[in-house]
């Protein structure tokens, strides 16, 4: 066996994925993940948390899914944690001292925002009715944020007693909607609705409510078919750069172009442009 079997032998067949706490669906290159708990407005659960963490994990490998859509069924994103599931069992620890079970459980929801953030295929979120708490740091994990007019974004940790420093909040919200507009929403926990959100950056485009999620998949599909390779380098530079000093930056970006410039698909929009043809991207 070469090298190249070696590790294609490595790859994950994402059509065999089966989560039990969410639903997955694949069409051509764009997976399309529903939290489906409608009649709860699609809380997390510890299961889910930990399915969608190992989820975005594996589609490191998954190589046929080129893009990702997070939806919620029923009108609503995600109303964050359950409060039974989640919430009731956290307050028992903390009632019986359990420093170490907290910890695990907090450590164990940044994890999904670390495996949303590294998969290299970008997320879109297609996001109506409830998205509060843990499901706002679903939203703001994502790369691409489509919204309605009618929709809620909270970050209501405060109101249950916390900090809003949950998931990556106080380091990703800043970045997206600045930090004034972050402390505002972290301090109180209010929520905006669509069009605040749009006017303040975190949606990148309001759709009616039937028109979401075929509007969310449209674009997912748009960046499915461009040059995935080089859509997930624009992804780990965007995540990286974060920390860098803009010496650091574009040297790190140098680099990152000069290894798309390797790529096949840099060959192809070449030639095509000499043909006066539009190209035709494989993300190789």
């Amino acid at each position: 066996m070469n090298i190249q079997d070696r590790f294609s032998a490595q790859n994950v067949d994402s059509r065999d994925f089966r989560p039990r706490h969410f639903g997955w669906q694949l069409d051509g290159k764009v997976a399309t993940v529903t939290l489906n708990r409608p009649e709860r407005k699609n809380p997390l659960t510890l299961d889910s948390y930990a399915e969608l963490r190992d989820m975005f994990r594996n589609l490191v490998y998954a190589k046929e899914v080129k893009t990702v859509v997070v939806t919620g069924a029923g009108g609503n994103f995600c109303s964050g944690g359950d409060v039974h599931e989640i919430i009731g069992p956290l307050v028992k620890m903390q009632e019986e001292d359990d420093m170490g079970g907290l910890l695990a459980f907090t450590r164990m929801t940044g994890d999904l925002v670390k495996a949303m953030r590294n998969c290299p295929q970008p997320i879109v979120a297609a996001i109506d009715g409830i998205c509060a708490g843990a499901g706002a740091i679903l939203a703001m994990s994502a790369d691409l944020r489509y919204g309605t007019a009618a929709s809620k974004v909270a970050f209501l940790f405060v109101r249950v007693g916390l900090a809003g420093a949950d998931m990556g909040a106080c380091n990703m919200l800043p970045r997206i909607i600045g930090a004034g507009r972050a402390a505002e929403l972290l301090y109180t926990g209010r929520s905006m609705d669509g069009s605040e959100a749009e006017r303040w950056g975190f949606y990148n485009k309001l759709c009616a409510p039937e028109a979401l999620l075929a509007d969310a998949q449209g674009i997912a599909r748009l960046l499915a078919d461009g040059p995935t390779f080089a859509h997930a380098m624009t992804k780990r530079c965007i995540h990286q750069e974060w920390s860098m000093g803009i010496d650091d930056a574009i040297e790190a970006e140098a680099q990152a172009q000069a290894i798309c410039m390797q790529t096949k698909d840099y060959g192809r929009a070449y030639r095509a442009f000499v043909a006066k043809q539009k190209p035709v991207f494989e993300g190789d």
